[in-house]
């Protein structure tokens, strides 16, 4: 599972997919569905929609496959009807050309490039063969510039207040959005194969957050957030380090992650012993 093949980039494209379709319902799920989830599949293709959260990254394709172009039509026609033009995700193994031409031509450019990055957590040569080990040092040193970090796995009994918080200062969201964030991701803290952090400094501070789903034998570091005035002291590297821990021990043979390309984060999943698994291009509607 070390060395890239269509298989293994197959298997990495599918864990994106299957925890946005978890976080996707389970949002879905709550009393009267104020958020306005929808999705529907399309051959390979499934379609994410979120009435009252327009952006991008919940009204987007994933999946879509090279023999998927027939599809493009309803696709397209499906957010129409609710009034939004979707955002494509096409990974290198799928970028088949009659389906970029089809993009294409419906008015759709490539607007972008994301990095998905893996780690193999199998117990063997070939792990520790690929940086691992020397990523894990890594990670210690930096913690060692944090001072007393302390990482605390929330339960769904704790309040989601202080992650919503670091998730809205940490991205650059406004802070009115904390309502917000805290009761969309309620229903994942007590959701089966979600688990959620927070890193202190001085044991007392909250600084970071980081959120992983496991799922098939796979993990998804699906989000992390170091807040400005904390960044550079190691606490996102750490957070990576504790989930690739938890994975570990919940017997993940994979732990997958995605940044933007050549990023500070996609740096600190390389040392941490993640790889590049493939960068998948972006289209959006011109």
């Amino acid at each position: 599972m070390s060395l890239l093949t269509y298989e293994l980039a197959e298997l990495i494209e599918q864990s994106e997919v299957q925890y946005m379709i978890d976080r996707m319902r389970a949002i879905e799920e709550r009393p009267g569905n104020p958020m306005g989830i929808e999705l529907a599949q399309f051959g390979r293709a499934t379609a994410f929609f979120a009435r009252e959260m327009p952006w991008p990254q919940f009204n987007t394709v994933k999946g879509m496959g090279r023999d998927d172009v027939g599809w493009l039509d309803e696709i397209i026609g499906f957010y129409a009807a609710r009034e939004r033009k979707p955002q494509f995700e096409i990974t290198p193994s799928n970028a088949e050309g009659a389906l970029l031409k089809g993009l294409a031509s419906r008015g759709y450019y490539q607007s972008g490039f994301h990095a998905s990055l893996y780690i193999n957590l199998l117990p063997d040569t070939s792990y520790a063969s690929h940086g691992t080990l020397q990523g894990e040092q890594n990670v210690q040193k930096n913690d060692a510039a944090s001072v007393n970090l302390w990482i605390k796995e929330l339960s769904p009994e704790t309040g989601l207040e202080q992650y919503a918080s670091i998730h809205c200062l940490g991205t650059g969201l406004p802070v009115s959005g904390e309502v917000h964030i805290a009761d969309n991701n309620e229903m994942l803290l007590a959701r089966e194969g979600w688990s959620f952090y927070i890193a202190y400094t001085d044991g007392k501070t909250p600084a970071g957050a980081a959120v992983m789903h496991v799922g098939n034998g796979i993990a998804s570091l699906t989000f992390a957030a170091v807040l400005p005035k904390y960044r550079g002291r190691g606490i996102h590297q750490a957070l990576i380090r504790k989930r690739l821990d938890k994975a570990r021990q919940s017997g993940c043979t994979m732990a997958v992650g995605q940044a933007a390309y050549v990023s500070a984060s996609a740096r600190n999943m390389e040392r941490s012993g993640m790889k590049l698994g493939y960068t998948r291009a972006t289209w959006t509607s011109m």
